[in-house]
């Protein structure tokens, strides 16, 4: 031990440093410290201290990221709800252009040009019978067999 002592050479390391007038330079002196003897004692105060401090920060933690996904899920739902009612408006508006076309197609004088157009006549007396009607005595009828009119070629 005593031979290991006097070995000092590789102890001393010279600072590289600017040298001023009139200051020593600085020399440091490398200490081996010897931990392996050492035994580090658990303090049950600090370990509850290092647990109630997880706790908090991992419910902390937990909060926040909740608060964030319902932030971000109604975020979501608002944009669903304007893709929505775009769409709602776009049905509405082809809606009503598909009645207007009804209409337009279930015009009487529209019907009368072309079924002239095709050479077709107006029906004889008797010859239109309507199916939601009722009948004369009040009964509702199940089947009933018109007559028919032929009508010879010309």
């Amino acid at each position: 031990m005593a031979a290991r002592a006097m070995d000092i050479t590789g102890m001393i390391t010279p600072v590289a440093r600017r040298s001023v007038a009139g200051i020593t330079p600085e020399f440091y002196f490398q200490k081996t410290i010897d931990n392996s003897r050492l035994i580090r004692v658990s303090d049950p105060q600090r370990r509850r201290e290092v647990r109630m401090f997880s706790a908090v920060v991992a419910l902390f933690f937990l909060m926040a990221m909740f608060y964030t996904w319902q932030h971000f899920r109604s975020i979501e739902y608002g944009y669903q709800i304007e893709t929505q009612k775009t769409e709602h408006d776009r049905l509405v508006e082809v809606n009503r252009n598909l009645k207007l076309e009804q209409a337009r197609l279930r015009d009487p004088g529209r019907i009368d040009v072309l079924a002239r157009q095709m050479n077709l006549e107006p029906p004889h007396p008797g010859q239109v019978v309507r199916l939601d009607a009722d009948t004369q005595d009040g009964t509702a009828v199940i089947a009933q067999i018109p007559a028919v009119a032929i009508i010879p070629a010309q």
